[in-house]
C-alpha cells in the first residue's frame, strides 16, 4: 500500500506527467486529490499495460551511449494522457501586429471557442476579426471571432492578452515609456477587473515587467491572475541562436532566460544543453557570448531592419505558448513574469521565473538551481525593475 500525497503529485507535474497512477489499496490524500484537480491531471487505476519496446535507430543508440554521462542527455518523458482543453473565450486588447498574430494563431489552432479583439481605433479590431474568420475556410477552425472598441467585449473572457501601448519613440527613455504605457495598461486592467473578474491577464506591453506591476495594481487581482510574457520570447531567441551557432535544430537545444525583459535578462547557461550536452562543451565562450548578446539585442535588431514597427511573429508565437500552458496543451515549466513572494530570495517585485501554469493562471513558481552568478544577476534585475518604477513615478509627480 502506498500513500499518494500532494508533494508526489507536484513532482509528477514537474516531470511533465499528466496522469497519476494508483494501485488497488493505495491511499490518496485529500490534498493530493485537490492538487490533481487543480493541475487537471487524470487519475488512473493501475497497473498499466507494459509499453511496447521502443525502436531506436542505430545513430540515436550510439549517441545515447556516448553522452549518457551528460546531464539531461535524453529528452524528458513525453506527457502521458495530455488532455488540452479549449479556452471558453480569449480576448486580445490591441489589434496591432502582435494582437493580430495572436488572434490568427489562436484561431488556426482552435484553442478557444471565441476570440474577441478590442482596439480604440474604430474599425481596426472588427477588420482583423473578419480577416481571421475568412481564413477558417482554409484552416477549418470553428472559432467565433469578433472585434470592436467597446470594453464590454471583455465580458466572460477566460484569458485577456494585453498588447495595447505605444512603442518607444526616438529620444524617449524607459521612465517616459513607463509613464505613457502605464496609463494604458492601468486603464485596460481596470476594465478587465470590471467585466471579467475571473480572467487571467497576460501582459505583453513594454516595458514588460513594469507593466505587469501596473496591471496587478490597477486590477486588484492576486499574482495568480496576472502574468507577463517575455521569458518565452527571450528563451526562443536564445535557443535559436545557440542552435544556429552549433549547427543543430532548435529542438535539440534546452535553454531558458529569466529575469528582466531587456538588457538585464538572465540566460541560465549553467543549465543549458545542446543535444543533451552542457552548452559549454559544445560551444566556445566567445560563441556563447555572441548568442547572449544576440538574444538581448534581438528585438532591437528587428526594429533596425524594419525601421518602423517592431517584432510581432516571434512574440505572437511566444504568447500562444503561454496560452497553451494555461489550457493544458503544454506541460511542465514555462518562464513568465510574476510577482515574487519570497521565491529566489525576493519579494514584491515582478521578474521572469519558471512557473507551472494551469486553469486560473499561476499554480506555482519553480525555483531552479542557479549558479551564484545567475542568482546575483537575477537580484540585480529585480533592483532594476524597482528603480525604473521609482523613476517613472517621480516623472509623473
Amino acid at each position: 500500500m502506498t500513500v499518494i500525497g500532494e508533494s508526489q503529485v507536484r513532482e509528477e507535474v514537474k516531470k511533465g506527467r499528466r496522469q497519476i497512477v494508483y494501485l488497488q489499496g493505495d491511499i490518496i490524500t485529500p490534498q493530493a486529490r485537490e492538487a490533481i484537480a487543480t493541475f487537471g491531471l487524470e487519475l488512473v487505476q493501475g497497473p498499466l499495460p507494459a509499453p511496447e519496446p521502443q525502436v531506436v535507430d542505430p545513430a540515436t543508440a550510439v549517441r545515447r551511449v556516448l553522452y549518457r554521462s551528460a546531464p539531461r542527455w535524453m529528452a524528458p518523458d513525453p506527457p502521458v494522457g495530455l488532455r488540452p482543453r479549449r479556452l471558453s473565450r480569449l480576448a486580445v486588447v490591441g489589434a496591432g501586429n502582435v494582437g493580430t498574430t495572436v488572434a490568427h494563431l489562436a484561431a488556426a489552432s482552435d484553442m478557444a471557442a471565441e476570440i474577441t479583439l478590442v482596439d480604440v481605433v474604430a474599425g481596426l479590431a472588427a477588420s482583423v476579426a473578419l480577416d481571421v474568420e475568412h481564413s477558417s475556410g482554409v484552416t477549418g477552425a470553428s472559432v467565433k471571432v469578433s472585434g470592436g472598441s467597446e470594453s464590454g467585449l471583455l465580458a466572460g473572457a477566460e484569458v485577456v492578452v494585453i498588447t495595447a501601448g505605444r512603442p518607444r519613440s526616438p529620444g524617449m527613455d524607459r521612465a517616459g515609456l513607463i509613464a505613457i504605457n502605464g496609463r494604458v495598461v492601468r486603464s485596460v486592467a481596470e476594465e478587465v477587473a470590471a467585466h471579467a473578474p475571473e480572467a487571467v491577464m497576460v501582459v505583453v506591453t513594454n516595458p514588460l515587467d513594469e507593466m505587469t506591476v501596473e496591471a496587478l495594481s490597477a486590477s486588484g487581482f492576486g499574482r495568480k491572475q496576472v502574468l507577463g510574457m517575455a521569458g518565452t520570447l527571450d528563451s526562443s531567441r536564445l535557443r535559436y541562436l545557440l542552435a544556429r551557432e552549433a549547427g543543430v535544430s532548435p529542438r535539440d537545444v534546452q535553454a531558458v532566460c529569466l529575469g528582466r525583459h531587456g538588457p538585464q535578462m538572465v540566460p541560465v547557461l549553467s543549465r543549458a544543453t545542446i543535444k543533451g550536452r552542457p552548452v559549454g562543451r559544445v560551444l566556445s565562450s566567445e560563441q556563447i557570448q555572441r548568442c547572449v548578446e544576440g538574444t538581448i539585442g534581438g528585438g532591437g535588431a528587428v526594429v533596425s531592419l524594419r525601421r518602423t514597427g517592431s517584432a510581432f511573429l516571434a512574440p505572437g508565437h511566444a504568447i500562444c505558448e503561454v496560452l497553451d500552458a494555461l489550457r493544458g496543451q503544454r506541460a511542465g515549466m514555462i518562464p513568465v513574469s510574476v510577482m515574487l513572494e519570497g521565491e529566489y530570495g525576493m519579494e514584491g517585485v515582478v521578474l521572469g521565473v519558471p512557473a507551472l501554469l494551469g486553469k486560473g493562471g499561476l499554480i506555482e513558481v519553480v525555483e531552479m538551481a542557479l549558479s551564484e552568478e545567475e542568482h546575483r544577476a537575477l537580484r540585480e534585475a529585480g533592483e532594476g525593475v524597482r528603480a525604473s518604477l521609482e523613476a517613472a513615478r517621480a516623472l509623473s509627480v
